[in-house]
């Protein structure tokens, strides 16, 4: 059992440390006008066979979670981090305030895709990086409403289908906002399904809009590890969809997080600064993810008491989210 758990990890680390290689973003770095893959293209033979095989290993990856939590060494290093919890808050609100302001000396507003467009926008920005850096709950949340005003007034001058790309910013300031209420406890759980519904909505882009992705491959010397670029790009959306599905159902979190984190950082790295002003607080999240595990959270996975009742869940759950995603993508892109 040991031995399996080892060569399923390597072969997680080696997905992770490939295909994402490409990972972000593929709007803020190309200006090739988007063109709409057809549906037959997308649901190709290799595409297929990617869903098959995944689902597959994640049944594989329900049955050895309790193994894995064994190991004294991931018992170890679960201590260590489970004392670093009090923080996470802290981490998240000071967090927020280093990126914005990241974003607003960049003249970026979330992400680098939207410049600031008035004084206003500049203003709001300054007075949320001011709250959130009071070390007082309700100068918090105040920061929170006004992020919440920004994210929706944007979401009103861009549309709804498009800011489900930054959806986890939406998460991330209800998780703010209920801190030290009565709710407190849905917020870091809200604060894992939009991140990881966000990684999804992403994924999906690559598929829909493969030529972005192929166009970036091309002007920034992607290494695509002797695959086809059009194949290359099916295997990191897929990556990066599993990830974020993984994220919600409650699946290796903390690994998850890690390995996650240093994939940003290498595309840091290939793109720049773009890359940190619009995922800077992407690793802000996935650190928080680090610290705090899935022990506040009651991961659908548990739902089910059998090993066989949870891979199957697993197993066919990713079929049925993988599915819905990619039709109600293709159908409002």
């Amino acid at each position: 059992m040991r031995a399996l758990i080892i060569l399923l990890l390597i072969g997680i680390a080696a997905g992770f440390g490939a295909p994402l290689t490409a990972e972000a973003h593929v709007k803020w770095f190309t200006e090739l006008p988007p063109q709409k893959e057809s549906i037959i293209h997308i649901i190709s033979p290799l595409f297929m066979f990617l869903a098959i095989m995944v689902a597959v290993l994640l049944a594989l990856l329900a049955q050895i979670l309790p193994a894995l939590s064994e190991w004294k060494l991931m018992q170890a290093a679960d201590n260590k981090l489970d004392q670093l919890r009090k923080y996470s808050i802290l981490i998240l609100k000071y967090g927020l305030a280093a990126a914005l302001t990241i974003q607003v000396l960049s003249g970026s507003l979330f992400v680098p895709e939207f410049s600031i467009q008035t004084q206003l926008q500049t203003v709001l920005l300054w007075v949320a990086i001011v709250l959130l850096l009071i070390p007082q709950h309700y100068a918090t949340k105040a920061g929170a409403l006004v992020i919440l005003y920004l994210l929706i007034d944007l979401t009103i001058k861009v549309g709804l289908f498009h800011m489900l790309d930054y959806g986890f910013y939406l998460a991330i300031a209800c998780t703010l906002l209920v801190d030290k209420t009565k709710a407190s406890a849905l917020g870091f759980p809200f604060l894992y399904l939009g991140t990881g519904l966000s990684l999804c909505w992403v994924a999906v882009e690559k598929w829909v809009y493969p030529a972005l992705a192929i166009d970036i491959i091309h002007q920034h010397s992607v290494p695509t590890f002797g695959f086809a670029p059009e194949a290359f790009v099916v295997m990191a959306a897929f990556i990066e969809f599993v990830v974020g599905y993984l994220l919600v159902v409650g699946i290796l979190n903390r690994l998850l997080s890690l390995v996650l984190t240093g994939i940003f950082v290498s595309t840091t790295m290939l793109f720049g600064m773009t890359e940190l002003v619009g995922h800077f607080m992407i690793h802000v999240v996935l650190l928080i993810f680090i610290i705090e595990g899935v022990s506040f959270y009651k991961p659908p996975i548990k739902m089910h008491k059998t090993k066989l009742d949870q891979m199957v869940f697993v197993s066919l759950n990713f079929i049925f989210v993988l599915s819905s995603f990619v039709l109600i993508y293709y159908r409002f892109a």
